[in-house]
């Protein structure tokens, strides 16, 4: 009896032990996701600053000694000096991802199936289709996924559960060409060289000079353009 008193007593400070305690500063409060989005906010302003870690680590200092009235610089002799190193770092970052990119699009036209057109747009059928194939002036219905050259996906309408529609004159110019290229019905492939998806220009999820990759369906021609006889 007093070695099962004993076990009992002992099994709820096992159960304890095998529960891993929150890693410091993950958030666990309404409060505390709410700062942490914060934080979320303003890594979005130093994406381009492209910060190796002891440099992340200077920022954080810059943060704990702001918010304890001690900075150890004055901001008003180095804050006109921000937009130049934004400038330059984004620059760095932009060159980066056009040489990832002409790596990737080369390995891409090498495959089976791939056709690389004049422009630079690595055409690759992988469904074929049976109905006709839209002009530039044309409306289509599609269903696309969008992804970054490392595998990350910015966009999907997949995802969104809903076709989307558009006129091909409207897109970017991967588009315009890729899908030109296609049949109703059929699916491609579509790896976008950067000057003929968005250039040089960076958002939330695409950074600038990024190569892109389109899985594209087309499912219908929702308003074509007149025919010449």
């Amino acid at each position: 009896m007093r070695l099962l008193v004993l076990l009992f007593a002992f099994l709820p400070i096992t159960a304890l032990a095998q529960t891993p305690a929150p890693a410091p500063g993950t958030p666990q409060t309404d409060d505390e996701k709410t700062l942490y989005a914060v934080g979320l906010v303003l890594s979005r302003s130093l994406k381009d600053f492209d910060l190796s870690p002891p440099e992340l680590e200077v920022v954080r200092r810059a943060i704990a000694d702001a918010y304890a009235g001690k900075p150890a610089i004055d901001l008003d002799e180095w804050g006109p000096k921000i937009q130049a190193l934004a400038n330059l770092r984004g620059e760095r970052l932009v060159a980066r991802e056009k040489e990832a990119g002409a790596a990737y699009l080369t390995k891409a036209a090498a495959a089976a199936n791939a056709v690389k057109t004049d422009s630079g747009l690595v055409y690759v059928e992988t469904t074929p289709g049976t109905g006709a194939s839209p002009a530039a002036t044309d409306r289509v219905k599609v269903h696309y996924r969008g992804t970054l050259i490392n595998g990350t996906e910015f966009d999907s309408s997949y995802a969104r559960n809903e076709p989307a529609e558009f006129p091909l004159s409207g897109v970017i110019r991967c588009w315009t060409e890729g899908v030109q290229r296609m049949k109703v019905g059929g699916k491609a492939r579509l790896v976008c060289p950067s000057d003929l998806a968005y250039g040089d220009r960076s958002n939330d999820d695409i950074p600038g000079g990024a190569a892109l990759v389109f899985d594209i369906e087309l499912l219908d021609i929702v308003s074509p353009s007149p025919r010449a006889n």
